[in-house]
């Protein structure tokens, strides 16, 4: 080993043994947050639930990055949230917060001068005011009607105490309150679609009713079906498989381009449907979501699913329609 090489292991030593160090106190200080949850963050949540208007979020500096990311979080999963500036709002911010709402004040000290108009205001107009603080006698601590308040724990850059435990536990408190809520309102993946239509994420929860082939492009055939009309009917539609059903409608079995190939003899022609077909092939409702389905298709390693509804097919999804919506 040269030694460019050694000073290069050395550097890349220290470098993994401060990520892990930084890691392990912030650890520690998730530990002693979820050691410390009391009756006050039930408080908290049922503080929230009864507003009639929204939970403004504040804080100031690193704790201010943080107080906008929950906000962000409680909006889109069902709790209206807006943040609110501290330094702006006694330069008229004020009027964005309303009676309605309940105001989630961050500050790990306590005493960041910036949110006294924010909690004068609080005070003056009865709004419920929760606060994120690892001071109970600080002046937030004392104003609150419900105190959250968060161990004293080491930061990770302890020599110059930049905050980094802190905004962890924070960012940690605040995806709590936003989980038990989504919990206590019911809130589901369909609600959560409404706020996230784009991207991967917005794909993955449209119902496959969104994007199954239906009505004229579904490929069936009659009990009965002769293979050679089936096989056309198949290459007709190009979805890789043919659905059987009966009289009535309902689905009886599949047939699917592997089916074919398992059983390319020089009989097949004189065969039906009924004597190649799955009977029990596996099937999705429409209002299943589409990263449901597609985990179908995975597990059972297929290339595509009817869509069926009170016994009848009534769509198709190939795992091509899954790459265009963006899901696969």
């Amino acid at each position: 080993m040269t030694k460019t090489d050694g000073k290069k292991s050395q550097a890349t030593a220290a470098a993994l043994a401060s990520a892990k160090n930084t890691l392990s106190l912030e650890i520690d200080g998730l530990k002693a947050l979820a050691d410390s949850l009391n009756a006050s963050f039930a408080d908290a949540i049922e503080t929230i639930i009864a507003a009639k208007g929204r939970i403004i979020v504040t804080g100031m500096g690193k704790s201010g990055h943080i107080a906008r990311k929950i906000a962000a979080t409680m909006a889109s999963t069902g709790t209206p949230a807006q943040f609110v500036h501290p330094g702006e709002a006694s330069h008229g911010d004020l009027g964005m917060i309303t009676t309605n709402d309940v105001i989630l004040a961050l500050s790990w000290s306590g005493e960041s001068a910036e949110l006294q108009s924010i909690i004068t205001y609080a005070k003056r107009f009865s709004i419920p005011l929760i606060s994120m603080t690892s001071n109970a006698d600080s002046t937030l601590g004392q104003a609150a009607t419900v105190p959250l308040i968060l161990p004293k724990s080491e930061e990770a850059c302890d020599a110059v105490s930049a905050p980094t435990t802190s905004t962890t536990m924070q960012l940690a408190l605040g995806d709590a309150l936003a989980v038990a809520l989504i919990e206590k309102r019911g809130f589901t993946a369909s609600d959560f679609h409404v706020f996230h239509p784009g991207g991967k994420l917005g794909a993955g929860l449209r119902h496959v009713s969104d994007i199954m082939h239906k009505e004229k492009d579904l490929p069936l055939v009659a009990m009965g079906t002769s293979m050679g009309d089936a096989i056309y009917v198949m290459s007709d539609k190009r979805l890789g498989c043919i659905g059987v059903v009966d009289a009535s409608g309902a689905l009886k079995g599949l047939v699917t381009d592997g089916d074919l190939r398992r059983h390319m003899n020089k009989d097949l022609l004189q065969k039906t449907v009924n004597d190649i077909m799955n009977p029990s092939p596996k099937t999705v409702p429409p209002t299943m979501l589409v990263s449901e389905a597609l985990n179908v298709l995975n597990t059972k390693r297929i290339t595509s699913l009817f869509v069926v509804d009170k016994g009848k097919p009534v769509g198709v999804v190939h795992i091509h329609d899954f790459l265009k919506a963006g899901v696969a």
